[in-house]
């Protein structure tokens, strides 16, 4: 069963499956970053099989004008040797069971339009596009 982080080595661990979706990632920065963005309200959650972390999902609980309270998903990745193995939907299901419990409204997240793969997935889990969304690096 996936479980939010609390430990230090639980963050770490995490790190080599996030750096397969967040390339930029650097391993010696990683447990600094995640703790510096816990006090803005992110969450990581992890799932492992024989020791090993196989799915894991960033993710933030906070209100908006547009959905009230609401759970968004800032990463979410399964460790490429692991895909397909019903890894993702474990998360997935872990995801919307919390978001029920904190009275959330809406379970929503962001894919890049290259990720093909994984839009097929989220389609599969009952999500839908209801946005675009529009950035711009400064």
């Amino acid at each position: 069963m996936p479980q939010q982080t609390i430990t230090d080595e639980e963050i770490n661990k995490c790190f080599e499956v996030m750096s397969e979706l967040r390339e930029n990632l650097i391993k010696d920065e990683f447990l600094d970053l995640v703790r510096q963005m816990e006090r803005e309200g992110y969450r990581l959650a992890f799932h492992e099989e024989n020791g090993s972390v196989v799915v894991v999902a960033g993710y933030r609980v906070f209100t908006n004008l547009s959905m009230g309270k609401n759970l968004y998903v800032d990463d979410l990745s399964t460790s490429k040797s692991e895909r397909s193995k019903g890894y993702g939907e474990k998360m997935i299901n872990w995801l919307r069971d919390v978001a029920k419990a904190e009275g959330c409204n809406y379970f929503h997240l962001d894919s890049g339009t290259q990720r093909h793969a994984a839009h097929k997935f989220y389609f599969r889990q009952g999500l839908s596009i209801n946005y675009y969304h529009f950035s711009e690096k400064l």
